[in-house]
């Protein structure tokens, strides 16, 4: 694949997922077949030439790590849940080439990367992929969250690989919008008023186009820390942003994709940028 331009490829939109629990691949609620219908009508599989996917649950320190197998495998990295969900595989291919591509870009721009060619698909990327890409049929490359990077920082990892979108290649962040296990619920029930508020921020401050007080959510919006005890799983969602341009003078304002909530507190909201 390499860096290969293709001629009947337009530019490829940035997406936000949340990714939820890992019952979210047998359980798709309204946010599965959303993603679904989305990648049909924006991002289809024969246009979309590959897949480089940032996930909270590969943290590399000091730096960007690449996974450049030509063969990941699917990894249940989790424990306690039905039987059915480890049987669950996503053999989509990983592309050398592209994970050079992304080294050589990422280096450049001076931010520090590692190949990592034993690195398997961790199911904050297999189980969005499974309802946007349910053939496995797009190449995925994964890109580490990089411990103690600010959110400007990767901010800036996300525009570093921001030219890849005009090659076909969807870059894509896995998160969750709100992520306090210590606060979910088994039963069904109304959504907590924080994580409303939360996210009610967010989504203003999206369309506000306003990058300060994104870079500076920790302090500005309500219940931040309450909706983010630890914040690797909001973190990503600034590679996203930094992709799109969002916040700069001519940057794309995000379209909401699905807002749902499950288990009371586990906000699942994804958007595009295009």
């Amino acid at each position: 694949m390499g860096c290969r331009r293709v001629s009947d490829v337009g530019k490829a939109p940035v997406l936000f997922v949340s990714h939820g629990s890992p019952l979210f691949a047998l359980n798709p609620g309204h946010t599965g077949p959303a993603l679904t219908q989305w990648a049909a009508a924006h991002a289809p599989a024969h246009r979309i030439k590959g897949v480089v996917l940032m996930s909270p649950h590969w943290m590399t320190p000091g730096g960007v790590a690449v996974m450049s197998t030509p063969k990941p495998r699917t990894w249940h990295d989790f424990g306690g849940f039905p039987d059915a969900l480890y049987q669950l595989n996503y053999p989509a291919p990983g592309d050398p080439a592209l994970a050079g591509l992304v080294l050589h870009m990422l280096h450049k721009a001076g931010v520090p990367t590692a190949a990592d060619d034993q690195r398997p698909f961790d199911h904050g990327a297999w189980v969005p992929l499974r309802y946007l890409y349910p053939q496995a049929d797009v190449p995925v490359v994964q890109i580490s969250l990089p411990e103690g990077f600010s959110t400007a920082d990767i901010y800036a990892v996300g525009q570093a690989l921001a030219p890849l979108r005009a090659q076909g290649i969807l870059l894509m962040a896995s998160g969750s919008m709100t992520h306090n296990l210590y606060e979910l619920r088994r039963e069904e029930g109304p959504t907590e008023p924080y994580v409303t508020a939360f996210c009610t921020w967010v989504q203003q401050t999206l369309m506000a186009q306003d990058l300060p007080a994104m870079l500076d959510y920790r302090s500005r919006a309500p219940h931040a820390v309450r909706a983010h005890p630890t914040d690797e799983h909001y973190l990503t969602v600034y590679f996203a942003l930094g992709a799109a341009g969002w916040g700069q003078s001519d940057g794309p304002l995000p379209q909401y994709i699905s807002q749902e909530v499950v288990y009371g507190s586990l906000a699942m909201d994804a958007f595009s940028l295009p």
